[in-house]
Formats: structure tokens, C-alpha cells, sequence
């Protein structure tokens, strides 16, 4: 039975025109076949009779095939057209008239730069630069010969090896000349050897194996190498990705990972103990989700809110306060926190609870809750990232270098601040990066001091600064840290438009 070729198979396939070649030139004595040589006679694209080549090797022992490799001079596009025009140097010399040329003139002619270099150095012109009207270039000699071109038409012939070496390296210096390496095969007869193919059975049905006919059939080999399709399976979240990216930056950098697994929260952490008054429009129910049950929260320290309450209506630490009637019942409102702010004042007040003060860094990555209305840029819940920095003697230029490392470790280095008003904060900034895809300067978070009024009733020493800052793992500028991977991540192809177009994703939210 004559074997079979999958792809190959049929009347005037490439396969068969090969197998017919082999054929001939085997009733002329010769015992092999160049595949160029073939592909050339065969009127075929050497890359189409080597895919040929492939499918019959796949047979068996239809054909026997030896890979060689070998190497010949191309010429280049710039040398195909000295070919057709001639070379810079004899298109310069044609352009000079018997009276000269103006040296700066010749320079603009499409040869000008390099044919004048060439013609120089052959001695075939002149250059007067005592001229009238500035230097002027005169034919040297009455005619030239364009060794160049004639040099590279014999290698466009198929006689590139019969130039001596340093021709074809100066041609190949003059970047008109390549040296290609070709792959190629040489073909013969295999032991099952025939002219004819036919498509090879990839599959055992039970059709054949009732009838009997698969006795009479040829299967493919079956590749015991080849890899299978892998299956489906579960994939990391593209946002607890990125998560774990930035907890890593910051235990590189040293922090802390506070507690924030209290999503419900009093008033009096999340507001009053960070010097934000109880007549604040954040504090509103237009802004803020208040429970029902339990309503209120019960255990404070004492001591502590007292202080908070006496900074807020009569002033201290230097500050006049807000001057109002601070409320012990407002304080005591749970809610659904609003931002992790509320569990860096609890780290920072068990830090001043302790005997000798020592610097700290802290970090959270945690959910917090707004009474948004829902639509296309917002959420009622997202994600905030905070730092907080607590040391003596800390500045706002100390706030700017670890704002520059972090975000740096992100990939974002091209860094602004802007003056901001936070209750808490003074002085405040928002940070902004570039966007190289939008082309513009976009807000990627807050940051700023803590203020006294929030640091000294904690009790920290005095001369104690906190610096802080804040931004949104959702934030596009943010998350564009991790989007980029999103395919890897997920494992098939994603529209990143999309992503970037999300509730999650828009600059505008």
C-alpha cells in the first residue's frame, strides 16, 4: 500500500511534484537531490518544498532527507538599485558639468553625501575652495568606470564567489552586499519509497473497527511527546495580585502590617480621634453607612477620649480647637469604617501607650465602605492602601522621599505634589503621576503630617511627627502596575480596554 501524507496529499501537491523529481533524477543516475536545485525546477518556494520535505519525513521511510547548511551573497536593497542606477560616486561624477559645481549644491543631490566621499577618494574630482561663490567642485578625469556596479551585477548573476575576498568585504562595508545563510536538504529515496500519497487516518472509529476496514488503513503516528491541552483551572484574582504586590513593596521597605479585619467601626476612631469635627459633611449619612444594630459602640479609653473631646471644643496642644459642643453620643455611632485611617489612629495610640517610645512603620491593604450611589464610576466599597511613618524629627521632605521610593518600586517615577486640606494632615498633598497612555498628569493619592491635635492626646512624646499617606488599590494608575500581567494572570486573552473602562478602573471615579 503506498503510504500517506496528511497535509501533502492529492494530485500536484508539493509533496508529490518532489516525489515525482526524486523519481526522475534517479533514472539519471543520481542518487540524491538538492532541495534548492528542486525547488528551483519545480517552479516552488524553497520554503514550501521544505515543508514538503517535512510531511514526508513524517511517513517513515518514504524518503530519506540530510540538513545542510550553506552560505551565498545577497544583494542588498541600496546595492539592487546601483545595480539599476549605478553607483554614488559615477552618479556624482555624471552630475558635475564641464564648468563645475557649486560644493553645496552637489551635497543635496540624493548621492551627493556619500558619492562625493567615494569620487574624492578615487581621485575622480576636485575641490576648489578659492571659487567665486564658495567651493566648487570640478571633474578631475574625462571618464569613469563603475567598477561597483559591475561587481555587484556579477553577484546578482550567481558569480559572487568568483570576486576576491576584499571586494566582498568592501561591498559588505558599503552595507550593498549580504552574506545569507541558507538551510537546505539533501533527498533520497527511502526504503518505502513511491511517487504517489494519500491522506493519512488520524482517527479509530467504530465504524472501522466493525467492518474491519482499519486493517487495510494507515493511522498518523501517534506523538507521545506532544503536550496536551492544559485544563481549566482556578486563577489568582487580578486585584489580590496586585494586592500581594504591594504588600510585598512595603515589607521591602520595613513596614508593619497592621489589623484591619474590624470592617465595623465607632465614629470615635473613625472620625473624632483624627481631629475630624462632628459637623463634617463625611460624617453625613449621605456619605457614611451607620448600623442599626448594634448602634452604638460601648468601651472606650477614658482618659484618651476626654482629651479628644477638650481639643475638639476648647482647643489645646497650641490649637484653638473647633469651638463647639462635642457630643459623647455622636462619638459612639458604629459604622461601616470609611477608610483605614481609623485603624493606623488605633496603632498609633497603642504606640504611645508604651513605656519608651520607639519609631515604627505600619501598613494596611484593606476594604472600606462609602455611601456612594452605583454607576459606572462608583462603588459603595473599595480598597485603600495606607502607610504610616512615626519618628522624631520626621518632615515633609522625608514624606516626599519615601512617597518617590514607593511609588518608584511601582514603576512610577515621574512624581508631583500638590497642596491639599485634610482634617488630619497638616500640611497635606495629593500626588500625581504622568500617564504615559492618556498623556496627562492624573491623582494616584493623599498623603501628609498628622496633625498635634490628633498625636498629642494619644499621648506620643512631644517632637513625635507621623507621616501618612493613602490611595486606592483600584485606582488605574495604581492597578496599571498589575494590569499588564492581567493575561498572564487569568490565563486567556483579555481586552484590556475593558478592564481599564471597569467601575474599577476609571479615572474619573
Amino acid at each position: 500500500m503506498a503510504p500517506t501524507v496528511e497535509s501533502a496529499a492529492g494530485p500536484g501537491s508539493a509533496a508529490e511534484l518532489l516525489l515525482q523529481r526524486l523519481e526522475l533524477v534517479g533514472a539519471q543516475g543520481e542518487a540524491r537531490l538538492c532541495s534548492l536545485e528542486a525547488a528551483a525546477a519545480l517552479g516552488l518556494d524553497h520554503q514550501v518544498l521544505v515543508g514538503a520535505v517535512k510531511s514526508l519525513q513524517s511517513l517513515g521511510e518514504v524518503i530519506e532527507a540530510e540538513q545542510c547548511t550553506s552560505k551565498k551573497w545577497e544583494l542588498t536593497p541600496e546595492g539592487k538599485e546601483i545595480v539599476q542606477e549605478g553607483s554614488h560616486e559615477v552618479r556624482v561624477f555624471n552630475s558635475i558639468p564641464p564648468e563645475g559645481m557649486v560644493q553645496t549644491e552637489l551635497m543635496k543631490l540624493p548621492s551627493g553625501k556619500v558619492g562625493f566621499s567615494k569620487a574624492m577618494s578615487n581621485k575622480w574630482i576636485q575641490l576648489d575652495k578659492t571659487a567665486e561663490g564658495g567651493p566648487r567642485v570640478f571633474r578631475a578625469v574625462e571618464t569613469v568606470q563603475d567598477s561597483v556596479r559591475e561587481k555587484l551585477l556579477q553577484v546578482e548573476q550567481g558569480e559572487g564567489d568568483k570576486l576576491e575576498e576584499k571586494d566582498k568585504n568592501e561591498l559588505k562595508k558599503r552595507k550593498l552586499l549580504a552574506e545569507v545563510t541558507i538551510k537546505t536538504y539533501w533527498i533520497s529515496k527511502g526504503n518505502a519509497f513511491s511517487t504517489t500519497v494519500s491522506k493519512q487516518e488520524t482517527d479509530l472509529t467504530p465504524e472501522m473497527i466493525a467492518s474491519g476496514s482499519w486493517k487495510d488503513l494507515k493511522f498518523k503516528t501517534y506523538n507521545f511527546e506532544a503536550l496536551g491541552i492544559m485544563p481549566e483551572s482556578g486563577h489568582l484574582h487580578p486585584l489580590l495580585k496586585v494586592r500581594s504586590q504591594f504588600r510585598q513593596i512595603f515589607l521591602e521597605m520595613g513596614f508593619t502590617e497592621m489589623p484591619t479585619n474590624n470592617f465595623i467601626e465607632s465614629s470615635f476612631w473613625n472620625f473624632d480621634a483624627l481631629f475630624q469635627p462632628q459637623q463634617h459633611p463625611a460624617r453625613d449619612q449621605h456619605d457614611t453607612f451607620f448600623l442599626k444594630d448594634p448602634a452604638e459602640a460601648i468601651d472606650f479609653p477614658m482618659d484618651y477620649l476626654k482629651r479628644v473631646k477638650r481639643v475638639h471644643s476648647q482647643g489645646g496642644y497650641g490649637s484653638q480647637g473647633y469651638r463647639y459642643e462635642w457630643k459623647l453620643e455622636e462619638a459612639r455611632k458604629n459604622l461601616l469604617r470609611t477608610h483605614t485611617t481609623s485603624a493606623s489612629a488605633r496603632m498609633l495610640y497603642q504606640l504611645a501607650q508604651q513605656e519608651k517610645f520607639t519609631p515604627a512603620k505600619y501598613f494596611s491593604i484593606d476594604r472600606v465602605f462609602r455611601n456612594e450611589t452605583l454607576d459606572a464610576t462608583h462603588l459603595a466599597e473599595f480598597h485603600q492602601i495606607e502607610g504610616v511613618v512615626a519618628d522624631y524629627g520626621l518632615t515633609l521632605g522625608d514624606l516626599m522621599g519615601v512617597l518617590k521610593e514607593f511609588f518608584t518600586k511601582m514603576g512610577i517615577t515621574q512624581l508631583r505634589f500638590k497642596p491639599a486640606y485634610n482634617p488630619y494632615t497638616e500640611p497635606s498633598m495629593e500626588v500625581f503621576s504622568y500617564h504615559q497612555g492618556l498623556k496627562k498628569w492624573v491623582e494616584v493619592g493623599n498623603s501628609g503630617v498628622f496633625r498635634p491635635e490628633m498625636l498629642l492626646p494619644m499621648g506620643l512624646p512631644d517632637g513625635v511627627t507621623v507621616i501618612a499617606w493613602g490611595l486606592s488599590l483600584e485606582r488605574p494608575t495604581m492597578i496599571r502596575y498589575g494590569i499588564n500581567n492581567i493575561r498572564e494572570l487569568v490565563g486567556h486573552k483579555v481586552n484590556l480596554q475593558m478592564v481599564y473602562d471597569s467601575p474599577l478602573c476609571r479615572l474619573d471615579a
